[in-house]
């Protein structure tokens, strides 16, 4: 099952893919051009690597929102169930120390 984290890493990865292709055919476009047309393809390689960077800064502060909400989800319900919660530590400490011991 694919989740939306997925969905948007692999989206981030073709984007990046395609920028940085895109880069590079302007790169190549400009070694042969000179004066104006160059600083004009140089730009636009810029203009494409600030977009994508500024992109991947959208998407840290998502998963930064995303890692702050589930902290503070667990918090909340370590606060309201501190029984379950020693239990089910309890519980994977105990299961840890069988699969450990019988290495």
């Amino acid at each position: 099952m694919s989740t939306p984290f997925d969905r948007t890493r692999d989206q981030l990865v073709d984007d990046f893919a395609a920028v940085l292709s895109e880069a590079e055919d302007l790169l190549a476009k400009a070694s042969s051009e000179s004066g104006d047309r160059a600083r004009q393809l140089r730009d636009q390689v810029q203009a494409k690597l600030l977009s994508a960077k500024i992109r991947l800064q959208e998407l840290q502060g998502d998963a930064v929102d995303r890692a702050k909400d589930a902290a503070r989800y667990t918090d909340d319900y370590v606060h309201d169930n501190p029984w379950q919660a020693v239990g089910v530590a309890a519980a994977v400490g105990f299961i840890a120390g069988l699969i450990i011991t019988r290495r």
